[in-house]
């Protein structure tokens, strides 16, 4: 785990360090102390992927309905 605060992190940094998180959680081994930390590591970064998802899906809500607009009033 990197510890990197959730701002600095691109949704492809947190993607891959969830994937690890999972990965290490799945083999077992570690305390129980650990796994926490993993898990409470892994929400963080679900988090930002979600942030990171839900801002590109506005973008791409804005820019349809933008192009929408465009097309109805070129249709006038």
């Amino acid at each position: 785990m990197t510890g990197r605060t959730e701002e600095t992190l691109s949704y492809e940094q947190a993607r891959d360090e969830l994937i690890e998180v999972v990965r290490r959680l799945e083999a077992g081994g570690s305390s129980l102390e650990e796994s926490l930390a993993l898990w409470e590591r892994g929400e963080e970064l679900a988090k930002v992927c979600r942030r990171w998802l839900e801002g590109a899906r506005a973008r791409l809500d804005a820019a349809l309905a933008e192009e929408g607009a465009e097309g109805a009033e070129a249709e006038r």
